[in-house]
């Protein structure tokens, strides 16, 4: 296995790894419909599961961005950077609201030595976390991803790294995601509301990283530049013959 070969396997399980925050479409249900869980008994491990599910989402997402920089910053090195930077922030907001939403677990842990604490001012308290989540859900895990769309989908479109229907989808579903998301921003839709506009971008990632696992990256002169950069110094090395000790002298 050459280097591109590893390079695309691993760049696409990270891309694979980003979709196991799944589950917490369901795991975060009891926290964010009702206001008054922190008043509530009872587990609360589905958040905890949830807020470690997408910290590994995170830095997935840092590691798609680390991994590919080398190979498509040789078709466009500023947009490269964008995307590694914008995988960075996405990373940031969610590790936001994460820690929103463990602060809200960590205040119902203690409520038992806060009794004398008015049940309003600790609901309003609980939905302002919730209010958190939301919103940096909605800049770091809707707005960012249709960014990154728009910069990877771009870069692979022009280098034919992947077969180009794949970044189109990306390429379409972006434009899509951004206006529902400013849309939102404006009151548009409800904060927190199912967002089917974000099925298309997580198809494109999907089957970028399916790709990426099952057959690499396709040949292009960006791929035949690396490697021929990576066996050079070998090369150069053989071409050189042996100093003989005679030689030396």
């Amino acid at each position: 296995m050459d280097s591109m070969r590893k390079t695309a396997l691993v760049a696409g399980v990270f891309y694979l790894i980003t979709f196991i925050s799944i589950p917490t479409l369901a795991l975060y249900v009891p926290v964010k419909n009702h206001r008054d869980w922190i008043l509530s008994s009872g587990s609360h491990t589905g958040v905890l599961v949830g807020g470690f599910l997408e910290v590994v989402v995170a830095l997935a997402g840092i590691g798609t961005a680390v991994t590919l920089y080398p190979v498509v910053k040789r078709e466009n090195e500023g947009m490269a950077l964008g995307f590694v930077a914008a995988r960075v922030l996405e990373a940031g907001m969610i590790f936001t609201g994460v820690v929103s939403l463990l602060s809200l677990v960590s205040l119902r842990q203690d409520l038992g030595a806060a009794a004398g604490a008015n049940a309003t001012s600790l609901v309003t308290t609980a939905a302002s976390h919730v209010a958190i989540y939301n919103w940096a859900f909605l800049l770091g895990q809707s707005l960012m991803p249709a960014v990154n769309a728009l910069l990877l989908g771009t870069l692979l479109y022009r280098s034919r790294l992947v077969p180009r229907v794949i970044p189109v989808i990306g390429l379409i579903g972006a434009p899509l995601l951004i206006g529902t998301v400013i849309a939102t921003l404006f009151g548009g839709f409800k904060l927190g509301s199912p967002m089917p506009e974000a099925l298309p971008v997580a198809a494109w990632e999907l089957s970028l990283g399916v790709w990426l696992v099952v057959k690499g990256f396709k040949p292009s002169s960006l791929t035949t530049g690396i490697t021929a950069t990576d066996r050079a110094p070998a090369s150069a090395a053989d071409s050189y013959p042996p100093v003989t000790e005679g030689m030396a002298r």
